[in-house]
């Protein structure tokens, strides 16, 4: 996949915690993996997943650093800020690999030290 436009419309999802709007870019059979947790496999499967990470904390910011294409899938760096429902927030640097299957995300692959996130 040679253009990378699609992850700016992917990340704005993510950055409104639209869990619905996400899926959309997924295949209906892709697989989800946030840092150290087990992959989670199916559209509504993922959505679930997402609404409850939504609804854990008041917000996130990524800010895209680097952008790799080949021609079935991206990788992606940056930082992710997420803020926690008492305004406090954590800064960490990530890096995201997507599988694709023609313009839909079949593997997405999220590497992020997040365990500081619900323990400040």
């Amino acid at each position: 996949m040679s253009d990378t436009l699609w992850l700016n419309e992917l990340f704005a999802t993510i950055d409104r915690k639209d869990a619905d709007g996400f899926v959309g870019h997924l295949t209906e059979d892709s697989t989800f993996v946030f840092g150290n947790a087990n992959p989670v496999t199916g559209r509504g499967a993922i959505r679930d997943l997402l609404v409850g990470f939504f609804g854990s904390i008041r917000g996130l910011r990524h800010e895209i650093g680097e952008t790799w294409a080949v021609p079935d899938g991206a990788v992606v760096t940056g930082r992710v800020t997420y803020t926690r429902h008492d305004g406090s927030t954590l800064a960490v640097p990530f890096a995201d690999v997507f599988r694709m299957r023609g313009r839909l995300v079949h593997d997405y692959l999220i590497y992020v030290d997040a365990s500081k996130l619900y323990n400040p």
